[in-house]
């Protein structure tokens, strides 16, 4: 699996720029359009049009399957609460582009919309856009933890913070809603959990993180040492090798003569030998005092 993400890394940072640039854009103004137009006209036909619909889907109306993130806010009574939560998905999508890249971000929308997709039409409910922008959310969180969000527009509150609080929400949502729109926050955070995999760590703070490996390595059972094992004595050469032993790997020179090398004795310096058939190096202790070989 770490070789398949490293793989889908490389992949996505060697095509960052393939996809369609600034998505949320276009999603955001989508969704202005819809939610304006369903307010002057004060009917629901655009929206009925665009939002998901197991049956009507069946019937061949598979647009619906990618057009629903187009119905944010309608329903909502408040026009400046749907105008504040287009800038913000809109200035969050942008970031995170600017971060990954054009295909990553386009990928990663994507699989959220197509989780969506397949979870709404095998139990036969309506796809929520509301749970997808959610993952938006948190996929920034863990991005920028330390980004500062102004609740109300006036109280600065970390975006870590925040997104605790809605994972708590989502842990509550569980055992309060019913089945099967109880796991939808579930569902719409699968991208989030798939494209971040361990690192959705990091929206905890570091000081959380390092209390919590000090305890685990504290708790952690004492590995049982080897009786074989012990200083290991100078040999010979005056190394700390043994005479069997071979030099440690990543050195640079290696004399031919007493096998010590510029790791085990940085102080020692190392010459080749033009006498020497091949490429020979010696320590300086022994360039002057060697037999040649051809």
């Amino acid at each position: 699996m770490k070789e398949i993400r490293k793989a889908f890394n490389r992949f996505c940072f060697q095509n960052r720029n393939k996809g369609i640039p600034n998505l949320m854009f276009y999603l955001s103004l989508g969704s202005a359009i819809v939610y304006i137009m369903t307010m002057l006209t004060q009917n629901l036909t655009l929206y009925s049009i665009l939002c998901f619909d197991r049956s009507m889907i069946l019937k061949g109306q598979i647009w619906r399957l990618f057009t629903f993130p187009l119905t944010y806010g309608v329903g909502q009574a408040n026009p400046i609460w749907v105008v504040v939560g287009l800038l913000c998905y809109y200035s969050l999508g942008r970031a995170m582009e600017n971060h990954w890249g054009t295909l990553r971000f386009n990928l990663f929308y994507l699989c959220g919309v197509v989780m969506m997709d397949i979870y709404s039409m095998i139990f036969g409910c309506r796809a929520d856009v509301y749970y997808l922008n959610l993952s938006l959310f948190l996929s920034y969180a863990t991005l920028y933890p330390n980004a500062h969000f102004l609740l109300l527009f006036i109280i600065p509150v970390s975006a870590w913070i925040l997104a605790l609080v809605d994972m708590i929400f989502i842990l509550i949502g569980l055992f309060t809603n019913r089945f099967p729109y109880n796991l939808f926050p579930i569902i719409a955070l699968l991208n989030y959990f798939l494209f971040f995999g361990k690192d959705i760590l990091n929206v905890l703070p570091v000081s959380w993180r390092l209390n919590a490996k000090r305890l685990f390595q504290k708790n952690k059972p004492a590995q049982p040492k080897n009786p074989s094992s012990g200083p290991i004595p100078f040999n010979r050469t005056g190394s700390y090798q043994s005479d069997h032993d071979t030099p440690k790997p990543g050195y640079t020179h290696r004399c031919t003569v007493c096998g010590r090398t510029d790791v085990s004795n940085p102080e020692l310096e190392f010459r080749y030998c033009s006498r020497c058939g091949g490429y020979r190096c010696y320590c300086s202790d022994h360039i002057n005092n060697h037999t040649h070989i051809q």
